[in-house]
């Protein structure tokens, strides 16, 4: 990863690996909040150097340190400064939407020594879909820098009338101060001495009374207080298995930094660098992941989408009635209109995920006070699938992009190329996607069991004979007999999309399929052609369009394969979601901080390595979320709210001798379980702790 970032709720700041952000770096360096860049440069130089790294590290996510040292530096042949005299120690938070930056600075240097510590800065205001080269069009322009004592402003008038601004402060008197951005400090150190300057920077949008910064140990403190009940709130896994213990405990810490509040409660934002905002689809599963490990944050989840659910028809943004955003964006173009981010709805999946998350969200905490407030939103989202999901009538949600500026696929492989033919042809609009017919069935089923749970019997037979009709449509128009596999989609003129992909592993979680189908699938999952040793393929090595390098067509995807492996788990095919964990966590030990990407590669294993794909988000939500995925599933832990039942099915990995999981959130209580080896053969499990008011069952 040649970058750094960290983020607390909707500030984040990405860095180079020395803690600076060069000018046109082609990663979009900056500190951004609301999709604009508040800061686009920022330079620390000693003596009119670049200091040399030492170490970087943002494993805390919340918080960055990186360690620096000088270049050594002449004067007309005369010694200005010793390489290697000043320890520069960058240390950086975000609390309350302000930026803390700490510099301190150590002398080594057997001797007094003084030098020159410059800091350069500059804020460009960008538009992040400009930072990216997506859009252009028209913008605003700066209207000047204030340098004032220890503090500099830069200003910007937006074209959406917007005003914004980047406040930067500092706490140490400044030899000099500019309005090109630059401050000196002149710095006497006598060996062993240290000095500490920091640096808080504060966007402002907008005529709103801005508050003074905190005093830095102050928003530390608290920062730290949020992360202390954030633990507390949440289940702890305990396993001698290493390196999944490590990957969990990454994956939560990523999914705290990646959460934020917009006022309906803390949800995950899909993934850093770029896609730091409300996403339907991403924030939609990500929160299904966190279930078993905190179930308020799909509350939030929820009642975020519910919030900015379609009410009218608008071709620009893709938007009809009842439909659930694909991604909302706060910048400058989408003010003025010129993107149709405002929300976008051009997703095809996101309606049914919004309904399949609120079925398991009332399984695991048994809420039916929450699905009758979500009434309207539950209707309305089931009128879009009927009406505007289906455009034609065949019961099949099918997807087509009316906005000149949206996205074309509209499924979770939204890539151009994605939807590819056997022949290597891409398949044309409207496109029926064997999954979100999958999410569909599950969606109004698990609907169908809360109005039972609610009395409403006529409505619940009626969503379950609409899920029947589909199932048995489903099963006529996508199975393909000659390779024993579903389609990924149907086109335009009804004709199968039948190249192998990962896709219909996903319908193993909606219940949808027979068991003579769904071992057909599974066996395809982990055959060579699927399985690269690492994990499941999103398309079939061989395939015409397969690519192992691509973003969609031969690469994996930590979260697809993590729906996979929840639904084989589910299923009770425990062998091969066993396979696909094992194959996922042995990649992670190739990624930085053992952190699962976005997605990487589709190599086989055979080759030694897990090759990073070159800019995949890190961390990501759903990728974050998968090895929760890896617990529930070893756990076979799928409770029941209605029936007030808990079902267990304990499995462990192969050298995994012990797994307890604690704290587990189910109904009006919580569940702690045990699992143990006892010999090479033979698994126990005990439950430590039941307080949820429900029935254990053993599957």
């Amino acid at each position: 990863m040649e970058y750094r970032v960290i983020k607390e709720n909707d500030l984040f700041l990405l860095t180079d690996t020395k803690g600076n952000i060069p000018e046109d770096h082609p990663y979009g360096l900056g500190l951004y909040t609301k999709d604009t860049r508040f800061l686009s440069r920022l330079d620390l130089r000693i003596n009119g150097q670049e200091p040399v790294l030492l170490s970087s590290d943002a494993a805390e996510n919340y918080m960055a340190t990186i360690l620096l040292t000088n270049v050594q530096t002449e004067i007309d042949g005369k010694l200005e400064l010793w390489r290697e005299s000043v320890e520069v120690e960058r240390t950086r938070f975000i609390y309350d939407d302000v930026l803390y930056e700490r510099i301190k600075l150590t002398n080594y240097y057997p001797k007094q020594i003084t030098f020159k510590l410059s800091v350069h800065m500059d804020a460009d205001f960008a538009d992040m879909f400009v930072v990216r080269g997506f859009q252009s069009g028209e913008l605003g322009k700066r209207t000047g820098t204030k340098a004032a004592n220890q503090s500099l402003i830069f200003s910007y008038q937006g074209a959406d009338q917007v005003c914004r601004a980047t406040a930067v402060t500092w706490d140490r008197p400044e030899q000099a101060a500019d309005e090109n951005g630059d401050v000196f400090f002149q710095i006497t150190l006598d060996h062993g001495a240290s000095e500490v300057i920091t640096f808080t920077v504060q966007p402002q949008i907008g005529e709103a009374v801005v508050a003074e910064p905190m005093k830095p140990e102050d928003a530390l403190k608290q920062l730290k207080q949020v992360y202390e009940v954030w633990d507390q709130q949440t289940a702890k896994v305990q396993t001698d298995h290493d390196l999944l213990q490590r990957l969990v405990d990454r994956g939560l810490k990523d999914l705290k930094v990646l959460l934020t509040d917009l006022g309906y409660g803390a949800f995950p934002v899909a993934g850093l660098p770029w896609f730091g905002v409300p996403f339907g689809r991403d924030s939609l599963i990500a929160s299904l992941q966190m279930l078993p490990f905190n179930a308020q944050v799909a509350k939030g989840t929820i009642r975020t989408m519910a919030a900015q659910q379609g009410e009218s028809v608008d071709p620009w943004r893709d938007e009809q009635p009842g439909k659930i955003m694909h991604e909302i964006r706060y910048g400058e173009l989408a003010n003025t209109n010129q993107i149709p981010f405002t929300p976008y709805y051009g997703t095809i999946d996101a309606t049914p995920l919004f309904l399949m998350l609120i079925a398991e969200y009332a399984r695991w905490t048994g809420d039916l006070e929450f699905v009758r407030e979500l009434e309207p939103n539950i209707i309305g989202a089931l009128e879009w699938i009927d009406r505007y999901g289906d455009r034609d009538d065949d019961l099949f949600v099918e997807y087509h992009q009316e906005s000149s500026k949206g996205i074309a696929n509209q499924g979770w492989k939204d890539s151009g190329d994605s939807i590819v033919h056997r022949s290597g042809e891409y398949a044309k609009t409207p496109i029926a996607l064997s999954e979100v017919q999958g999410y569909v069935f599950q969606a109004k089923m698990g609907i169908a069991d809360l109005y039972e749970a609610l009395g409403r019997n006529e409505e619940s037979a009626k969503l379950r004979d609409e899920a029947r009709r589909l199932k048995n449509k489903f099963d006529e128009a996508f199975w393909m007999e000659e390779h024993q596999y579903y389609a990924i989609a149907l086109d335009e003129n009804k004709h199968q999309v039948g190249t192998i992909t990962s896709n219909p592993g996903h319908l193993l979680l909606s219940g949808m399929l027979d068991d003579s189908r769904a071992d057909a699938v599974a066996d395809m999952l982990v055959s060579r052609k699927m399985f690269s040793g690492f994990g499941i393929r999103t398309m079939g090595e061989g395939e015409a369009g397969y690519n192992p390098m691509s973003y969609h067509d031969g690469s994996i995807w930590p979260h697809d394969n993590s729906m996979i492996i929840l639904g084989l788990s589910k299923t009770g095919r425990q062998q091969q979601a066993n396979q696909v964990i094992k194959g996922l966590i042995d990649s992670a030990g190739h990624f930085e901080y053992e952190r699962l990407p976005e997605l990487f590669c589709g190599y086989d294993s055979s080759s030694g390595k897990a090759v990073p794909y070159p800019v995949a988000c890190s961390p990501q939500a759903w990728a974050a979320g998968t090895p929760l995925i890896f617990i529930q599933s070893l756990l076979g832990l799928f409770p029941d709210g209605i029936k007030k039942q808990i079902h267990l099915s304990p499995v462990l990995l192969d050298g995994m001798n012990e797994l307890t999981v604690s704290n587990i959130a189910i109904g009006s209580g919580v569940l702690s379980i045990r699992v143990e080896r006892s010999s090479e053969r033979d698994i126990s499990w005990s439950v430590l702790e039941n307080t949820t008011g429900y029935k254990v069952i053993a599957d």
